[in-house]
């Protein structure tokens, strides 16, 4: 078994995963990078839509404000402070003075902003419609270009490495629980790889891919989540799953982001007969926070029997809906849907953790040297919902502080770094079929009864049959050689009994999670084609 040794491990190469590489090299840190895929795919933060926030107009105390409003209250100010403290210096200094990021500019060369849903002012910057795309197809080129970062893709993190489990010295099972690595599948040669690390940061994303319709990419099923609760490392808040209002909706067409900035720059909901039926549910109309303008759009569904209501941007100009928003008009087009003459077909579907890993504002977890950032790891800073456009600036405040903390301990404490067992796997290839229809059960157990809105008696029903399920996919995954696939199942089963329990434990409605009363009408639209069960 091949070992490769570094200082900094990182799980995930989205944008808090390569600017944690960013920091630690700039420290003088070596660094090893995996990833699953090639750099240019895989991430959510690739596929963000909207913006992050900046303002050369801060005002602090009111985006405090703001982010505590939308979490309905319950936000770590802690983590709130941190972040407006951090952020903006972050975003000036990496994003456009050193990767020169091109966000939207006025004929000035002033950048321009928008507003999105909770957001008192507009304050977010964006490139078009295509933000994460734009930021991490710079950064990537920037950090496969530092020298003391090797990138690895193919790589997917199987189980972390502890002291107490995995060293070959029988006297390390006495030592505090302490991370010092991963075993690694190579997906090109399918051998395990061990990879040993003074300090491990999972950066692995979030869960979304454990619900049948979510905006989140293929694979993104909560591994950090769930390699670090097998190691003991406490998870929080896990029940306040974000689902994002407006999510193209359209027989035959895969689902798809559409972003919140397009009822930033004027559009509006309406149901089938053309209604606002937003006007009545909170001050800000079809711009009040995600959670509030989820569960409006669920109910008007419920009453009318439609499976999709339409967010209408007619006030605005064909050209202009063209130039700012060049990627959503071109997808809904390809799905037979001209945004510049008629609204989009939309509906909620499940899109950001709000929990995740604990940790501190260093990204510490209750692990030593086993570190979580961005939508991995949960710091209280969103507490039961997200404000928009927090997440990006998230990652890059996360990775600078971990990094920075990393640094020091590296340089001041001593790492008992041992060589460790040899992985052994069975040769029996799984049986994918099996793999794909267990994970789709997952899912549609997951969206009937872990979605929008809850009941105890779904709730409960929904442990019964992942219970069950977990215990056969345990003996499944025992017996089987290790692919990505079986892997992915392995983890989204634990995720989705982490994320039930959760919910089932808070039988008070919050943010996010929300407990219907055992009478209240809770079904959730059911999708019109087996293309979003992709």
């Amino acid at each position: 078994m091949e070992t490769i040794r570094t200082d900094c491990l990182v799980i995930g190469a989205g944008l808090a995963g390569c600017a944690y590489a960013h920091y630690a090299s700039k420290l003088g840190l070596s660094v090893v990078l995996i990833c699953s895929d090639e750099l240019s795919s895989g991430a959510n933060s690739q596929w963000a839509q909207g913006g992050i926030i900046f303002d050369t107009s801060y005002h602090p105390e009111q985006l405090k404000k703001d982010i505590i409003e939308a979490s309905d209250f319950t936000s770590n100010e802690t983590a709130v402070d941190s972040l407006v403290q951090h952020g903006q210096d972050a975003v000036q200094a990496l994003l456009l003075d050193e990767l020169d990021v091109p966000f939207d500019r006025d004929p000035g060369g002033e950048l321009k902003y928008t507003r999105e849903g909770g957001h008192s002012n507009n304050r977010i910057i964006f490139s078009k419609d295509v933000t994460g795309r734009a930021i991490l197809s710079n950064l990537h080129e920037h950090v496969l270009s530092l020298p003391n970062v090797a990138v690895q893709t193919g790589m997917v993190a199987v189980d972390l490495l502890t002291l107490s489990h995995n060293s070959v010295n029988p006297k390390d099972k006495y030592e505090p629980i302490t991370c010092i690595g991963t075993y690694a599948l190579d997906t090109n040669s399918g051998e395990i790889k061990a990879i040993i690390a003074k300090k491990t940061i999972l950066a692995t994303g979030g869960l979304g891919q454990i619900f049948q319709n979510t905006t989140n990419q293929l694979g993104v099923v909560g591994h950090g989540v769930s390699m670090a609760h097998r190691v003991g490392a406490r998870v929080i808040d896990l029940e306040y799953i974000q689902f994002h209002p407006t999510v193209f909706l359209k027989k035959n067409c895969p689902l798809f982001l559409v972003s919140e900035a397009v009822r930033g720059e004027g559009g509006v909901l309406v149901n089938a007969a053309g209604q606002e039926f937003m006007d009545t549910q909170h001050p800000m109309k079809s711009l009040a926070p995600r959670d509030i303008v989820a569960r409006a759009i669920h109910r008007e569904l419920i009453s009318s029997g439609d499976n999709c209501v339409y967010l209408d941007i007619s006030s605005r100009s064909p050209d202009f809906i063209k130039d700012r928003f060049p990627s959503i008009y071109q997808r809904c087009l390809e799905c037979g849907v001209d945004i510049s003459k008629e609204p989009i077909p939309v509906a909620p579907a499940a899109h950001y953790s709000c929990g995740g890993v604990y940790t501190d504002i260093n990204g510490r977890s209750s692990i030593s040297n086993l570190n979580a950032i961005g939508e991995t790891a949960c710091t209280g800073l969103h507490g039961a919902n997200r404000l928009a456009s927090t997440s990006l600036l998230e990652c890059l405040v996360s990775a600078k502080l971990t990094a920075e903390a990393d640094s020091l301990d590296v340089a001041s404490q001593a790492f008992h770094l041992p060589e460790v067992r040899e992985w052994r796997s069975p040769d029996e290839s799984p049986d994918e079929v099996l793999i794909r229809q267990d994970m789709k059960l997952i899912k549609s157990t997951m969206w009937n009864y872990v979605g929008l809105i809850r009941s105890s008696k779904r709730l409960h029903r929904a442990r019964r049959i992942l219970m069950e399920l977990d215990d056969e996919i345990s003996e499944f995954y025992a017996g089987n050689h290790l692919t990505s696939s079986l892997l992915n199942l392995r983890n989204a089963v634990k995720t989705a009994l982490l994320v039930v329990y959760a919910a089932s434990l808070n039988p008070t409605s919050k943010g996010c999670h929300y407990v219907a009363f055992e009478d209240e009408e809770i079904d959730m639209p059911e999708p019109e084609s087996e293309e979003l069960l992709k």
